[in-house]
């Protein structure tokens, strides 16, 4: 029977690859809606436009010569169809084969059992891989992505022209230009209609607020007219500060209207667009990598991992540990009290880091460098919740401290000391020093 922690948590993992799956359906569902709007609107005109020309030929309103230039420009509008139509389709095939790579890429995880499966580590990589290339996508490095893709092979499992997409519209924003975005709307009026978004009249004050930046102040009142007072009864606020614009203009000192002029409001309408975006393809709005590295800071964040002065690179505590030889002694041992009151907890070994983890099955493998206390690691895991362990699950249960100053779990030391035919002793499971019991010092995490 394999054993407990190698045992691979499916369902766990099936959670976290939710967007993995459901994507290129989000996509597929996408691309035939907007073909099919295109092909209705496309179809209703060009068959009003054949029952005019008919109706206007009967009647002898319409030569000969208007009646070939109408058909000819239904001709353009069918091979306009036509090319939307190729391209839908080729779309949709990639789709198609992004779901049929997904769904054998889940189904062999799940034939996979435990961590110590042989196909466990190409399974592990190809996802590693995704994981980066999906937090490279979402902070621009598209070349970077494309390139690692590219590389492991994988570009049917991860959502590159999904990302350059979005990209595209999030430079064009922060360039000082809202046209690519509201076309975006446009296409999606009726999903962010849904989402309750206002990215829409965020965009058209924008526009508004760069008319009256260049004087611009009749084009600006047309264009509030149309666009800005149709919101007025969702967003009362924002549109009688929008219009308080034209009385101040951009060289106000007033902080309500002088805010509106900042430059900084072009990111912000990048990171509103962000959101929707990601909203609307049901993402999540934090990278994958990063979803998964809470999940292990949980089960290792203390109370301690965030206290003053403990952000510690792993560099930084690699030439002290160079000359430790084993487990740290009781005054280096953080995070342990011994029974005869020495302190243990918090001690002064290590000033700049003062609690340590033991991590691993015994204090024999722990490391000085804690994962959440780490300075690359430490912001991220700073709102992470505790774990709750009624017993620790990365320790031996019921810890010894022998006179070397090793730390093992005392049955691990009863069973070596069986099989080495001692009695009321104890033997070192790495140097194979004996020692007597009442030498050893039973200790406790806390």
């Amino acid at each position: 029977m394999a054993d407990e922690a190698s045992k691979i948590n499916h369902d766990s993992q099936l959670l976290l690859d939710q967007q993995f799956l459901r994507l290129p359906y989000e996509l597929l569902r996408k691309n035939f809606r907007s073909f099919h709007v295109a092909f209705e609107t496309q179809s209703t005109e060009i068959k009003n436009t054949l029952k005019d020309i008919a109706q206007k030929s009967f009647d002898g309103k319409l030569s000969k010569q208007q009646a070939d230039k109408e058909l000819a420009q239904i001709q353009n509008k069918l091979y306009n169809l036509k090319r939307k139509l190729a391209t839908s389709t080729q779309e949709e095939d990639r789709y198609f084969d992004q779901i049929a790579a997904r769904s054998r890429e889940t189904r062999e995880f799940l034939t996979l059992k435990t961590v110590d499966d042989v196909k466990y580590e190409p399974w592990s990589r190809r996802r590693l891989n995704r994981y980066l290339i999906d937090y490279c996508l979402r902070h621009g490095h598209l070349d970077t992505a494309v390139e690692m893709a590219k590389n492991a092979e994988i570009n049917e499992l991860v959502d590159i022209d999904a990302f350059v997409a979005m990209d595209k519209i999030q430079r064009s924003l922060r360039g000082g230009s809202v046209q690519e975005a509201l076309t975006w709307c446009k296409e999606n009026k009726k999903e962010l209609r849904k989402m309750q978004s206002n990215l829409e009249f965020m965009l058209r004050c924008q526009q508004y607020i760069e008319m009256v930046r260049t004087g611009k102040k009749i084009e600006a009142i047309n264009h509030a007219r149309k666009y800005i007072i149709p919101f007025s009864d969702q967003y009362r606020e924002e549109v009688e500060t929008i219009c308080g614009l034209l009385a101040h203009g951009p060289n106000t000192t007033i902080e309500e209207y002088a805010s509106q002029f900042s430059p900084l409001r072009w990111h912000q309408l990048a990171d509103a667009f962000t959101d929707a975006y990601l909203k609307l393809l049901n993402l999540p709005n934090a990278p994958l990598l990063h979803i998964a590295l809470f999940t292990g800071l949980s089960a290792l964040k203390t109370p301690a991992c965030h206290g003053a002065g403990n952000a510690t690179t792993a560099s930084q505590l690699s030439a002290e540990d160079t000359n430790m030889d084993g487990v740290d002694g009781v005054n280096g041992v953080n995070g342990v009290n011994g029974t005869n009151g020495t302190n243990g907890v918090n001690g002064t070994a290590t000033g700049r880091h003062k609690h340590h983890h033991l991590h691993g099955t015994s204090a024999v493998s722990m490391t000085r460098v804690c994962p959440t206390c780490s300075t690359e690691l430490n912001e991220l895991a700073r709102n992470v919740r505790y774990a709750h362990h009624s017993k620790s699950r990365l320790l031996d249960q019921d810890l010894i401290m022998l006179p070397n100053n090793r730390i093992y779990g005392v049955e691990r030391l009863r069973e070596y000391a069986a099989k080495s035919g001692l009695e009321g002793k104890y033997k070192d499971l790495i140097t194979g020093e004996v020692f007597e019991e009442a030498k050893c010092m039973k200790v406790f995490v806390t």
